[in-house]
């Protein structure tokens, strides 16, 4: 008998442009526009294995090993429920009829979960992925994007890669909210990226629930929404398509200075950064003052999400400076791990001293672990489908990997 199966990888995305609000809770319709740039799947990624089979008697998740509950009526049985809809439709006109077959899924970060690495985009990126390929959907990035975004909002910019539009869409209904591709990988293949983690425990606040609370409450994200976010739109694409990293990362560091501001502006405030975290800004803001002060460009940008993490965008030839300069102020536990082979000549990082010009008392050196990791990455491409060899189900259709 015939296994129905299928495997996909979907990458991170981290927003330069930030989605907070929504207009319409149930269909996950944002109040603004935003743009991304997706990461290596080499480094971050999500894996999801998907099975259809007489024998199953209900649909059943494992997340990392650990079985999760698919609520009736929630963000997953949506996704589920309209994969299998297309399937439906794609049955009329012939092929085996699978799509009333219950589906076992298991799926795996290679990263925390829920610490404000984006995990919820390319988990529900990966399942779309795989039921899509699972049921052999001739759909588009865009229309796939369409279902991931009842999943989880930004999961809709993790169905392609390289730098990513969510176009905010008008209708009620949410067919003109989707994700559409600004410009490939390969467009700017040299565009790095340096992860920060900070901590690597779930939020206090959720995104789901902090970005309600400030829709209900704060005046400051209205002015955004009507006034700051469509001229940041259009300008951050056109640095992308221009590969201008000055205006590029003005734009990214502007708007995560707004969005964090946003959340202070919300009744309660919703703090998440932290002290580690200013350090990090105050670093790459000297950084670059010392570099222009000296006739040249910008050399890095940051920006965080919801937690105190930082993800630090720079042309590939600045990564080893930044490295150093992050280490030298946070010492690190563990061996950074060198994807590139940056310090394949030198005893690892922090050890080169500061930048030329570089003003060391804007900050003061913290204590070891403060920052628990680095992850260095780059622009990367959209989902993968996998092969069987690299399945997260045995031959039961149980997760190889139980916790």
């Amino acid at each position: 008998m015939a296994v129905h199966q299928a495997t996909a990888s979907a990458p991170v995305n981290i927003a330069c442009i930030k989605y907070w609000g929504k207009r319409d809770t149930r269909l996950i319709l944002p109040t603004n526009s935003s743009l991304s740039v997706t990461l290596d799947q080499d480094h971050l990624r999500s894996t999801t294995t998907s099975r259809a089979d007489p024998s199953f008697e209900k649909d059943r998740l494992w997340l990392n090993g650990k079985e999760e509950e698919i609520k009736v009526g929630g963000r997953m049985a949506t996704c589920i429920a309209e994969l299998r809809r297309m399937r439906e439709d794609l049955e009329k006109t012939g092929g085996e009829k699978i799509s009333h077959l219950k589906i076992y899924i298991g799926s795996y970060n290679n990263f925390p979960t829920a610490a404000g690495l984006a995990s919820s985009a390319s988990g529900f990126a990966a399942l779309v992925s795989s039921i899509a390929a699972l049921y052999k959907l001739p759909a588009t990035p865009s229309e796939l994007s369409l279902i991931s975004r009842q999943g989880s909002g930004s999961a809709c910019r993790s169905l392609f890669g390289g730098f990513v539009a969510w176009e905010m869409g008008e209708r009620a209904d949410g067919t003109d909210s989707f994700a559409v591709e600004v410009a490939p990988r390969e467009h700017w293949s040299d565009l790095h990226a340096l992860i920060c983690v900070v901590s690597d425990v779930k939020k206090g606040t959720s995104s789901t629930s902090g970005m309600q609370r400030t829709v209900e409450t704060s005046e400051l994200l209205k002015h955004r929404i009507k006034h700051v976010v469509p001229a940041r739109m259009e300008a951050i694409k056109k640095a992308i398509l221009a590969k201008d990293f000055n205006s590029f990362a003005t734009i990214t560091m502007q708007d995560s200075n707004q969005f964090h501001a946003v959340c202070l502006d919300t009744d309660p405030p919703i703090f998440y950064m932290n002290d580690v975290s200013r350090t990090i800004i105050a670093l790459i803001v000297e950084l670059n003052r010392a570099s222009v002060a000296a006739g040249g460009p910008m050399k890095a940008a940051y920006t965080f999400d919801a937690g105190p993490n930082a993800v630090i965008y720079a042309p590939e030839t600045n990564m080893r400076e930044i490295i150093d300069l992050i280490v030298g102020y946070f010492p690190q536990t563990e061996t950074f791990k060198d994807p590139f082979r940056l310090f394949a000549n030198v005893d690892g990082p922090g050890k080169a001293g500061l930048p030329e010009g570089f003003n060391g008392a804007v900050a003061k050196k913290h204590e070891e672990g403060a920052v628990k990791g680095l992850i260095h990455t780059r622009v990367g491409g959209g989902p993968r489908i996998l092969g069987d060899d690299e399945t997260l189900l045995d031959a039961s259709g149980m997760p190889k990997i139980l916790t």
